[in-house]
């Protein structure tokens, strides 16, 4: 970083952090760890099955991603196996990073370059991966506030009143619906390319956008299936409610670029879950953040050094089947080659015409 911008972004997630770690410990405050340690151990094993079960759909959706971006380039050959441990990979580092443009960028550039791919390819799939998230949670979010506007009221403390109306929470939802319907409309009738600048945003083919429209909601089902059955069924406020508390949350979290959304992502959910003993909501987000962050997060740490070591391995590999660089032999003189020795021992001048 060598620019005062550069400091910018990785500024505002840290202070995010403080701020929300801050108004967090007020929010806690009273509670004991052998509190959150009772709730943990009051989720019956089936209801940690069935989080594994979402954090696992989850994760094969975010795969679906990378499958879908290759798809949108034409390339073909590289196997579900690598796309899969490739996406696993770059959403358990990006998720807990911070910044998961850049540093999803960095983990599939070095993968998918591996297979081929050129720098311009890897560009176009890591912003197709972005927009089909974004997608996602335009699609998910418009229909949620459209169906249930006042749930916005949940969080009325951390927002101005005038966004937390339902009036307002409505047609900010009918609005993220029009932007989807907009890019399915110009899917399917083949709209010109948007230019910006030097870069050219193409609309996928309709088959492309059809996959996107499954995937990307997929996923967010998963992972807000993971707190909603982590929370205790008594009290339980329904998937609806658990969903769109995890869409506002998820979004203010990679919004702050805070790491890991550490503070930002608990600011949020646990105030919008007043119905619910605070210890009960913090043991459900703890348990997301076990299975959907930091478990993969150690596993991904893994791959990688396998990966580089695999890389590292290949590279002192071919440099030892490389021929050596041999000089060619001096010259000791102008067309002429230097004494020979055959293999009598006798003396041999080898002159070239000149």
């Amino acid at each position: 970083m060598k620019k005062i911008k550069d400091f910018i972004w990785p500024v505002i997630g840290l202070g995010a952090v403080v701020v929300s770690v801050y108004l967090l410990w007020h929010l806690l405050k009273g509670l004991s760890f052998a509190d959150v340690k009772a709730s943990l151990a009051a989720i019956p094993p089936h209801r940690y099955a069935l989080a594994i079960l979402s954090t696992l759909v989850a994760y094969g959706a975010l795969a679906w991603y990378d499958r879908i971006a290759l798809l949108h380039l034409g390339v073909k050959g590289i196997s579900w196996l690598f796309v899969s441990v490739c996406s696993f990979t770059t959403y358990a580092l990006s998720h807990n990073i911070g910044a998961s443009v850049f540093s999803g960028a960095v983990v599939r550039y070095r993968a998918y370059t591996s297979k081929g791919l050129s720098t311009a390819q890897v560009a176009v799939l890591v912003a197709l991966c972005s927009f089909t998230f974004g997608l996602g949670t335009a699609f998910l979010g418009g229909l949620v506030l459209v169906l249930e506007p006042e749930l916005l009221q949940r969080v009325a403390s951390l927002l101005p009143p005038v966004l937390a109306s339902p009036t307002t929470a409505r047609l900010v939802g009918f609005g993220l619906l029009g932007f989807v319907a907009l890019y399915v409309i110009g899917s399917i009738l083949h709209f010109r390319p948007l230019h910006i600048r030097s870069f050219k945003i193409e609309y996928p083919r309709p088959n492309i956008m059809a996959r996107q429209l499954v995937a990307a909601p997929l996923e967010l089902l998963g992972a807000a299936g993971i707190i909603y059955f982590a929370l205790p069924e008594v009290g339980n406020p329904g998937f609806l409610v658990v969903l769109a508390v995890f869409l506002a949350s998820f979004s203010v979290a990679l919004v702050s670029n805070a790491p890991g959304g550490i503070g930002v992502f608990e600011l949020v959910f646990i105030t919008a879950m007043p119905d619910l003993p605070k210890t009960d909501v913090l043991a459900a987000v703890l348990i997301f953040r076990l299975f959907y962050l930091l478990v993969p997060f150690a596993l991904a740490i893994g791959v990688v050094l396998l990966f580089e070591r695999g890389r590292l391995a290949d590279a002192l590999r071919n440099k030892a089947k490389s021929p050596p660089n041999v000089p060619p032999p001096p010259v000791d003189g102008p067309g002429i080659t230097p004494d020979l020795r055959d293999v009598q021992g006798r003396d041999l001048k080898v002159r070239k015409a000149v």
